[in-house]
């Protein structure tokens, strides 16, 4: 709650201290006359603490306000329609991440300073130095452009995610690789585990059911932080395969001074940020009952 209380006051703040938005929303052409009817029409005239308290009293109750740009549509409205839509770019996005990195990083543990190792570092490398606007901008010259295999723009169908979310997990995937080959090689050479290998349990036992359960507990909360990030800046990523869901809406947002749309987007992704983190620390507690708290 502190930390969404936080978000929500710095973000109003900066929006309000970023320039005049009542001469934003009136437009080059207005006037005086007509940037002091819209500060007074949109509470703009009020002492910035009175606006946020305006503001968050009616965001408690669901009413995000109305966005001036599109024809005076509930914000609420506009968050209904686009967050499923990010929701579902950012699940795609953190499943291809933890079903690449999380494979690539028990291969690595199981041959350090091996070719395999190597490789798998390398992917990291890429992924991580590789811009995803770059890399979204080359798949869609491969697979949209030059063999027509996906469709480089839209949401409707599963095939319109495929290829922003492999641009949007790659991104993620080597910090999950390496804290897995971490963690993985730090289990692997406990006590616990040379025990199992020597009353001969077989291989894929020891570590799938001793070994990558206790590995994966930190990669967990890694990926709720990561699809979090994700959700924050899909704005490049729903741009580039034209989305429509909140990260575009939130550019779209900035370029058009809607403060309302844009201090609720921030809000929701902040109050997803901090739910998946819930979540994380719920099942790294089913996974470990060492850390639950009685």
């Amino acid at each position: 709650m502190l930390v969404t209380i936080t978000v929500s006051v710095v973000t109003f703040t900066l929006l309000r201290l970023s320039g005049d938005p009542a001469a934003a929303l009136a437009g080059e052409a207005a006037t005086t006359e007509d940037i002091e009817y819209v500060r007074r029409h949109y509470g703009f005239d009020k002492p910035l603490p009175l606006q946020y308290w305006d503001w968050a009293t009616r965001a408690l109750q669901g009413d995000f306000g109305i966005s001036v740009y599109l024809k005076e549509k509930p914000v609420s409205d506009i968050i209904i329609e686009r967050a499923p839509v990010t929701m579902k770019l950012g699940f795609f996005a953190i499943s291809f991440a933890i079903l690449l990195g999380i494979p690539l990083g028990v291969l690595a543990a199981m041959r350090p300073n091996t070719l395999v190792d190597r490789v798998a570092l390398t992917i990291a490398v890429f992924g991580q130095a590789m811009p995803s606007f770059f890399f979204g901008l080359t798949l869609i010259f491969i697979l949209a452009v030059t063999y027509r295999i996906l469709p480089s723009s839209g949401s409707t169908t599963l095939a319109h995610f495929i290829m922003p979310s492999i641009a949007l997990g790659y991104y993620a995937m080597p910090a999950i690789m390496r804290l897995t080959r971490a963690g993985m090689m730090e289990v692997l050479a406990s006590d616990y585990i040379r025990t199992a290998r020597a009353k001969g349990l077989r291989t894929y036992v020891v570590l799938f059911k001793h070994a990558l359960r206790n590995a994966i507990i930190p990669v967990v909360s890694l990926s709720a932080a990561q699809l979090g990030f994700m959700l924050g800046g899909s704005v490049v990523i729903e741009s580039i395969f034209t989305i429509n869901g909140l990260g575009r809406a939130a550019l779209q947002s900035i370029f058009r001074s809607d403060f309302e749309v844009m201090q609720a987007i921030v809000l929701t992704i902040s109050v997803f940020y901090i739910g998946f983190n819930l979540l994380a620390d719920l099942l790294n507690a089913f996974l470990d009952p060492r850390i639950r708290v009685h």
